[in-house]
């Protein structure tokens, strides 16, 4: 009996192609649409609640309104942290309410016009009644337009519309603007237009095509702070196209890029890349003086991939950094047993974040080598990768000790974070070396894997933590062992842990540990 399930993502002709090649759109449909909620959760929120709801305000025991008595200044403020659908019904509160909707800067989000408007992320689209809707509110209101996140729609039936959309915007002084496109077909061109629009401050897009590179060199974003670039279909060359044309952009993010990444950086104002989920060939920091944090998450594929780091004297954070990657400093290949040297090391990295299957020799092997590129890391975390089939010998903590000189750089380590600890020989090896070389540790994080991913108990995990402390040499290290109760891995990484320079420690909010 068919499917007569109606579906959220996938159009017709998609589904139909995918059911003579065998495939379920529906099993497909519901895969998109987790994709879709990860992106949400990626690209920022509207700045106000979405579970707030306009309410009567109380009758004073007197009867006199002295809200409408505020300053307008005040009530505009007001006004502009409601949904849009909520701020332009304070227009029949009272006479003095009725223009203020008009005269408020705008924030708008299409996802509070669904009729579950109050709902975020968005579980289903509804273009019709969305587009509609959005139409009228953007030819009325005379703006400015401070920030609006349309991700609601199937946009391929509304191009045209969409074009209008950014004419209006580009007119009313846009300044923050998400746009993520319902995903099928999955290369609907975003229109030129959009790479002009001169008074953006913060840009995110996802699920689109992005336009030829004659039309990417033509873009301009003189006020653009940050870029995010989520599952979006491009030619080689075009980050780098809309990087050079964003003379002040701090923060560059990318997810979900299935073709080949090939990124040459040169930028004198980025200040944090966060790449994840996407397939990676090679990344060079060509030149990048303000880059401050370097972020690389869940690679897709396999095979090595290069890292260069050219030009980026003020790097301080830096992960996830894996045996897999080629990890190049300047001109040098960081190659197994290589002799550290100035020309090898990048002394400012102060926050390190390593993935490292303990069950794999080559791995564990490459980790000395790694900490020897970084001698001044006073912040270590490390991601102890499942292995289903361990290769190679367990490794002791003999192996640590006979590794070559990488006491100095452990010894100046004063907060380490080992997560997804399965009480593993090679783990416990590596702990019994930390500890009794870690002469500057304050604190220690040791994030137990779930029971239910482990053939070991919590209590045996965790006594084998407590017995590798016994012959710690710092007399004022603290350890916190904590057991995760979630998936494998935790959750996956999110772009404003990355971004939040208020927090000095972004790979603290992965493991949800808190600043030592």
């Amino acid at each position: 009996m068919a499917d007569l399930r109606p579906f959220t993502n996938v159009d017709p002709a998609t589904a139909a192609a995918l059911r003579r090649n065998g495939c379920d759109p529906h099993e497909v449909d519901q895969f998109v649409e987790h994709v879709l909620a990860y992106i949400y959760t990626l690209v920022p929120r509207p700045p106000f609640t979405h579970s707030g709801r306009l309410t009567a305000l109380a009758a004073s025991t007197d009867g006199v309104d002295r809200i409408s008595s505020l300053p307008d200044e005040l009530l505009r403020n007001i006004v502009a942290r409601l949904p849009v659908k909520d701020a332009a019904c304070t227009a029949v509160l009272s006479t003095c309410w009725r223009t203020l909707w008009r005269s408020t800067p705008l924030v708008l989000s299409d996802a509070h016009l669904l009729p579950d408007g109050h709902v975020w992320p968005p579980t289903r689209a509804n273009s019709p009644a969305v587009t509609a809707a959005m139409s009228r509110i953007l030819e009325a209101h005379p703006g400015p337009f401070h920030c609006v996140n349309l991700v609601c729609s199937h946009m391929n039936g509304y191009l045209a519309r969409l074009a209008r959309w950014i004419q209006l915007l580009a007119a009313k002084g846009v300044q923050d603007l998400v746009l993520v496109n319902r995903p099928w077909p999955q290369d609907v061109p975003l229109p030129a237009t959009l790479f002009s629009v001169s008074t953006l401050t913060s840009l995110y897009i996802g699920f689109w095509k992005l336009p030829s590179m004659d039309v990417l060199r033509g873009a301009s974003f003189p006020h653009l702070v940050e870029l995010g670039i989520c599952s979006v279909e491009m030619e080689h060359g075009a980050v780098e196209s809309l990087v050079a044309r964003s003379p002040v952009l701090e923060i560059l993010n990318i997810e979900g890029c299935r073709r080949e990444l090939r990124l040459r950086l040169v930028s004198q104002s980025l200040r944090c890349v966060q790449i994840c989920s996407s397939v990676v060939e090679n990344i060079t920091m060509v030149k990048a003086p303000c880059l401050e944090r370097l972020i690389l998450s869940d690679r897709v594929g396999r095979g090595a991939f290069r890292v260069r780091i050219v030009n980026a004297p003020k790097l301080h954070t830096f992960g996830f950094l894996e045996p897999g990657q080629v990890l190049e400093v300047g001109k040098t290949a960081i190659m197994l047993g290589i002799e550290a040297s100035t020309s090898t090391m990048l002394t400012t990295v102060k926050i390190l974040s390593l993935n490292v299957r303990f069950g794999v020799r080559s791995d564990v092997e490459m980790v000395p080598t790694f900490l020897r590129c970084f001698p001044n890391v006073e912040r270590l975390h490390i991601m102890s990768k499942r292995c289903d089939q361990p290769i190679g010998n367990h490794l002791t903590r003999k192996f640590w000790e006979e590794s070559g000189p990488i006491e100095n750089v452990v010894s100046r380590i004063h907060t380490m974070c080992l997560r997804e600890f399965r009480g593993d020989t090679s783990e416990v090896g590596f702990l019994e070396f930390f500890f009794g070389s870690a002469r500057s540790l304050r604190s220690a994080f040791i994030l137990m894997a779930n029971p239910l991913f482990t053939p070991y108990s919590t209590k045996e995990a965790d006594a084998k933590v407590r017995h590798s402390c016994r012959n710690m040499v710092s007399e004022s290290s603290y350890q916190f062992v904590v057991v995760n109760q979630g998936q494998p891995g935790g959750a996956p990484w999110n772009f404003k842990t990355g971004a939040d320079f208020s927090f000095p420690d972004p790979f603290s909010f992965a493991t949800g540990v808190f600043q030592a």
